[in-house]
């Protein structure tokens, strides 16, 4: 399905979003931001068990395109954007081939799993542009980059390759859009409950405090679901779970 900027797949379990705007490198503007945002909140009500970000060739996203638009409504859109994928209960992959920039690596960052083509280039060059870049954002490099990556990064505008960042982790698998798919299609036949529940544990003690009281309800509800009954009879026959999400 096209929504003109952006592009959405829904292929079984999983979803497949794309930047759709190749002749600015998938630079998001607000029009971009707002559809996202109501494809995270489709993708929640469908039950996707993984969703994969990628970007028409030849970028993931090469930054932030604010034209007409105030400066303020684009970074509240962003922000809503960024932690809409650290909300959403199924796991959320970046895909990422050629440049993440700017608000492409916030976009990155904001996945829980980066998959990348060696060549792929991640950055933030506020320094260049003389902006500061949002607390949150710095926080969550730091977290997923590591502190002398985010140092390097942010303070002296250094680029990292894809291959740089999976040596140190922060690139959990290199290789193509084909290769985080088959990857989304493996996740999700893991139990969807566990995923929800980590995913709210992991935002809690990434310092989400809003995260905090959910996080011992996610876990009840995980041990008392059918799923948690399946994954124990399946391991004692021998045999791959069906996980339902209930």
């Amino acid at each position: 399905m096209s929504k003109g900027v952006v592009q959405i797949a829904w292929i079984d379990d999983v979803a497949l979003l794309t930047l759709n705007r190749p002749e600015r490198r998938n630079a998001v503007d607000l029009e971009s931001l707002e559809l996202i945002q109501e494809i995270q909140v489709e993708a929640e009500s469908r039950n996707v068990r993984a969703l994969v970000l990628a970007g028409a060739p030849p970028a993931f996203c090469a930054g932030a395109d604010l034209a007409g638009v105030r400066e303020e409504v684009f970074h509240e859109a962003l922000n809503k954007v960024l932690r809409g994928f650290t909300q959403m209960p199924c796991v959320t992959i970046a895909a990422i081939e050629g440049p993440a920039l700017g608000a492409g690596a916030q976009l990155a960052v904001a996945c829980d799993v980066r998959v990348a083509t060696k060549e792929s280039v991640i950055g933030v060059p506020a320094a260049k542009l003389g902006l500061v870049v949002n607390h949150w954002t710095i926080e969550r490099i730091v977290r997923e980059f590591s502190w002398p990556i985010a140092r390097n990064m942010l303070l002296t505008a250094t680029n990292y390759t894809a291959e740089d960042l999976h040596r140190t982790g922060s690139i959990h698998r290199l290789g193509s859009l084909d290769d985080a798919l088959a990857w989304a299609h493996e996740i999700a036949k893991l139990a969807p409950l566990t995923i929800r529940g980590h995913k709210v544990a992991l935002e809690a003690t990434a310092g989400e405090p809003e995260m905090n009281s959910l996080v011992a309800a996610c876990r009840e509800q995980a041990l008392a679901s059918k799923d948690a009954q399946e994954g124990r009879e399946a391991f004692l026959e021998k045999r791959q779970p069906k996980f339902i999400g209930s």
